[in-house]
């Protein structure tokens, strides 16, 4: 492998200017970023908030929980009585 010397780069002027614009663009398309979230965020407490207080929506905590992962419980099939055939108890 052939060795060379190192490569020398210069900074101007001008590409600290376009440095900082860029780094200021990005921060401020950031910042609206997060604060369109937090709007959104506001209004979906609000709404659940709402729902919670007028009773129409009312969920338990499992529910809440299994709604947010998208888990489905299935109801279990039978009862004592599908283990044990025709026998009760």
């Amino acid at each position: 492998m052939l060795r060379r010397k190192p490569t020398r780069l210069e900074l101007k002027l001008d590409d600290i200017e376009e440095f900082e614009g860029v780094r200021k663009d990005l921060e401020s398309r950031k910042k609206q970023r997060e604060d369109a979230e937090v709007v959104a965020a506001g209004e979906e407490a609000a709404a659940a908030a709402a729902a919670i207080a007028l009773g129409t929506d009312h969920k338990s905590r499992e529910q809440i929980i299994n709604d947010r992962i998208g888990y489905k419980p299935q109801p279990k099939a039978g009862g004592r009585a599908a283990h044990f055939g025709t026998f009760e108890f």
